[in-house]
C-alpha cells in the first residue's frame, strides 16, 4: 500500500512518518515538496503519487496569525483539503485529515462528542471547519480525527514554551480558566497507525472499512486540565522549581479567541475502533523522558 503524507516537517507530520512506515510505503512531503497553498501542485503531486491512503497533517496553525492572514489560512485549511478529497476520489483512495477542538466555541459544560454543533468563534477555526465541510460533501471514505492541545518535543508548541520560560524567567503566568486535553503527537500518530492496522492489510479493504466508518471522531488524550494546571504539573515532572501563576484569559487578550472548554469525548473511536488515548499526565511524562537528554 502507499500513503501520501503531507506536513513531514510539522510535529504530528514527523511521528507520522515515523508510526505508519511498518504499515506500507509511505511518500511524506513537506511545503517544499507539496505546497498546500497552491491548488494545481496538490493535483499534480497525488497524480503522481498514486497513493491508496492520503494522511494530511498539514494545517495552518498559526490561531493568531489567522485572523489576519485569513486567505492564506483558508487556502490550506479549507481548500486544500477539498482538493485532496477530490483527488483522492479520483484515485479511488481514501483520506485520513486531522482537525481540531477550535470548530467548538468552547461554552458547553461537558465534554463535546461528534453531534454537537460547531460553533468557531476565530478564523482558524472556522477554516478548520470548512475543510471538514468539504471532505464530508466529497463522498470520499474519510476519516477526520479531531484532537486538542497538541504538543511534542519538537516544533513549537505550549509545552516546549513553558519549559523554556521557566528557566528564563522567575515566575511564569498561565491561563486558569481555558480546560482542555494536552494531547502528545505521538499518542495521535500511534493511535491513527493502530486504526489502519484495523482496517486490514489489503488496500482495497482498507478503502473499504474507512467508507463504511467515515466521519468525524474525536482523538484526544484521556483526563481534562487547565492551561495553569497542565503547566504546573509539566514544571513539576521536569523538576523545575519556577512558580506559575494563575491569570484569566481577559488578563491575557489574544487576537484570537480560544475555546474555554476543549474537552472532547472520544466513546465513539474507542466503539468503533477499539482505541483510546491514555490520560494526559502519563503522556506527558512520556514526551519529556525523550526531551531529557537534550535539556
Amino acid at each position: 500500500m502507499k500513503i501520501l503524507l503531507t506536513g513531514r516537517a510539522g510535529q504530528l507530520g514527523w511521528e507520522l512518518e515515523r508510526t505508519l512506515s511498518p504499515l506500507a510505503e509511505v511518500m511524506a512531503f513537506d511545503r517544499g515538496g507539496l505546497d498546500l497553498a497552491d491548488p494545481r501542485a496538490i493535483a499534480r503531486v497525488v497524480r503522481a503519487a498514486k497513493p491508496q491512503l492520503i494522511v494530511n497533517a498539514a494545517a495552518y496553525t498559526a490561531v493568531d496569525r489567522a485572523e489576519t492572514e485569513s486567505e492564506s489560512a483558508h487556502a490550506i485549511n479549507a481548500v486544500a483539503p477539498e482538493i485532496l478529497a477530490r483527488e483522492a476520489g479520483r484515485l479511488g483512495a481514501a483520506l485520513i485529515h486531522y482537525s481540531t477542538d477550535y470548530v467548538f466555541d468552547g461554552n458547553k459544560a461537558g465534554a463535546y462528542d461528534e453531534n454537537d454543533a460547531a460553533n468557531p468563534a476565530g478564523m482558524y477555526g472556522r477554516s478548520k471547519l470548512l475543510g471538514e465541510q468539504a471532505i464530508a460533501a466529497s463522498g470520499v471514505p474519510h476519516l477526520i480525527f479531531r484532537t486538542s492541545w497538541v504538543y511534542s518535543a519538537r516544533g513549537r508548541n505550549f509545552l516546549l514554551t513553558m519549559l523554556r520560560l521557566a528557566r528564563e524567567k522567575p515566575e511564569i503566568a498561565v491561563v486558569a480558566d481555558q480546560f482542555g486535553a494536552p494531547t502528545w503527537a505521538r499518542m495521535i500518530a500511534e493511535a491513527t497507525a493502530q486504526v489502519i492496522a484495523r482496517c486490514g492489510t489489503d488496500p482495497d479493504g482498507i478503502v473499504e472499512t474507512i467508507r463504511a466508518q467515515r466521519g468525524v471522531y474525536h482523538l484526544a488524550a484521556a483526563g481534562r486540565t487547565s492551561r495553569h494546571g497542565f503547566a504546573e504539573a509539566l514544571l513539576r515532572a521536569a523538576g523545575l522549581a519556577t512558580p506559575v501563576r494563575s491569570i484569566a484569559t481577559s488578563g491575557y487578550p489574544l487576537p484570537a479567541p480560544r475555546p474555554m472548554n476543549s474537552e472532547l469525548s472520544c466513546l465513539k473511536l474507542a466503539a468503533r475502533f477499539g482505541i483510546a488515548l491514555p490520560g494526559w499526565e502519563t503522556s506527558m511524562r512520556l514526551c519529556l523522558r525523550e526531551i531529557e537528554p537534550r535539556r
